[in-house]
């Protein structure tokens, strides 16, 4: 499926801490998902559609846990992950 969903929406949660997206139907892109500066966890698992890589987690300097399950789309380098050097604490990625 081809259909870019618009879930601009959670960028207006101010206050959110933890986002577990797990089977969404996304494809391609989303920056805006890695633009919530309050986010301490992030959970992404079987999003075969979703389109990103670590370097997009500047926008992201409180993250503590990051973990990644069954993401086709993942382009990264651990390299990418020293934006957050300062603050993760725990890191779980299965490809």
């Amino acid at each position: 499926d081809d259909t870019t969903h618009d879930i601009d929406m959670l960028s207006n949660f101010t206050k959110l801490r933890l986002l577990e997206i797990v089977n969404a139907p996304l494809n391609g892109r989303y920056p805006f998902l890695f633009d919530l500066p309050h986010i301490q966890t992030l959970k992404i698992s079987d999003c075969f559609g979703l389109d990103w890589d670590l370097e997009m987690f500047g926008g992201m300097p409180r993250l503590k846990e990051l973990h990644c399950c069954n993401t086709d789309y993942l382009t990264c380098s651990l390299g990418d992950l020293r934006v957050l050097k300062n603050t993760l604490e725990k890191v779980r990625i299965i490809k």
